[in-house]
């Protein structure tokens, strides 16, 4: 049979049928696509269908009927490659997510590595940040915490042996007014200005006790010297040192601008019972410290070397009386 004469593909065509305008073939009427030849007329639903039977060769599309005759000045193959070119295959839109995802960690992992070295660091409020981490840099003071109050800002002791504070003769209950020429009102205002403070710096620090003006010199101290001071003491050979009081309270002297430690329980045969002190007394002085709140007492004893002697300024009543204790060890 020659290529180019028009055949019918069967009987079911032939009745109701168009001419293709390649190989003038029979087709059925409405249908685009040449399934002798392969020749298209348009594109649809029906021509894409054809178009993959006619691709996928004879068997596929109807045994005996299709014919893979090429198209006149051109081939199979470039058909394949042009007109009948099946489309690629796209990813669906979870795949795309799961990509982004996958290269958003894997450059968010590699990233990580040299922010520190890149990041600008940054100081808030007397803290550095950089690289996503923060570190204290502020200055230290050398006392447990601070609270606001009537006239500045105070603390109930000091936090360490050596600690600036403790050097600059401070004690808790003290009233800080002014930090470095500024005034103080706050305990907001002394942190900001420890923020700014420069590590090691002497300051000039005004503030009031039992109601009377004083000025001192303050050295202050990094977060990492301040650490070093209380583990030093924490591992001290000699140990800490023991009184045997308990439920200590800060009191107000009556007729007086002083504040001391009211004493509550005196454990019987440890060194205050032993010394003489009793239940009731007032506590106002330590060796040379002066004592106005009952942390700073507590803190006091506790520095306080094992069996040395240490005289106790108290108030039993309207006296006054000094009594040495040779301290016990905790």
């Amino acid at each position: 049979m020659s290529q180019n004469s028009p055949q019918p593909l069967n009987a079911e065509t032939a009745s109701d049928s168009t001419s293709c305008q390649n190989c003038h073939s029979s087709m059925p009427t409405g249908l685009r696509f040449c399934r002798n030849c392969g020749y298209r007329l348009g594109e649809g639903l029906a021509e894409y269908t054809e178009t993959v039977r006619f691709q996928n060769g004879p068997t596929a599309a109807a045994p005996g009927n299709v014919a893979t005759t090429a198209m006149p000045g051109a081939s199979l193959a470039g058909c394949q490659a042009g007109s009948f070119k099946r489309r690629r295959k796209r990813m669906s839109g979870i795949s795309w997510i799961f990509v982004i995802m996958v290269a958003f960690f894997a450059v968010g992992t590699g990233a990580s590595v040299f922010v520190p070295r890149i990041a600008p660091r940054i100081k808030i409020g007397g803290v550095s940040m950089g690289g996503g981490s923060a570190a204290a840099t502020r200055s230290y003071f050398g006392v447990d915490n601070f609270s606001s109050t009537d006239g500045g800002v105070t603390f109930d002791s000091v936090e360490a042996p050596g600690s600036p504070a403790d050097k600059a003769g401070l004690v808790g209950g003290d009233i800080i007014t002014n930090f470095d020429g500024q005034p103080v009102t706050d305990r907001g205002q002394i942190m900001d200005l420890l923020g700014k403070t420069p590590i090691g710096k002497t300051v000039d620090i005004l503030y009031i006790r039992d109601g009377e003006p004083k000025a001192t010199k303050l050295t202050t101290i990094s977060k990492g010297d301040l650490e070093q001071l209380d583990k030093a003491f924490a591992s001290r050979p000699q140990g800490r040192g023991r009184l045997g009081i308990d439920d200590q309270e800060t009191v107000e002297i009556p007729n007086t601008k002083l504040h001391g430690v009211l004493l509550g329980e005196v454990t019987p045969s440890l060194p205050g019972d032993m010394a003489g002190l009793k239940s009731g007394d007032i506590v106002i002085k330590f060796g040379d410290i002066p004592i106005r709140t009952a942390d700073e007492l507590n803190y006091r004893i506790q520095v306080a070397i094992p069996y040395e002697t240490i005289p106790i300024k108290i108030m039993r009543g309207s006296e006054t009386l000094d009594i040495p204790v040779k301290m016990g060890r905790r």
